[in-house]
């Protein structure tokens, strides 16, 4: 098998690249681990594991 030098040169290995899928990605775990912490908080004032 022979392979194309130029291509495996522009080839950058790296696992965030700076595209589309990966922009969402992170866009939607962000998302979702600040609504995890709204819930957590929330659930907390609740059960009345904090009081202020």
């Amino acid at each position: 098998m022979a392979t194309d030098p130029k291509k495996n040169q522009e080839h950058e290995d790296y696992i965030l690249k700076d595209n589309k899928k990966t922009k969402f990605g992170a866009t939607f775990i962000i998302i979702v681990l600040i609504l995890l912490a709204i819930v957590v908080v929330a659930s907390g004032f609740y059960m009345e594991w904090w009081e202020f």
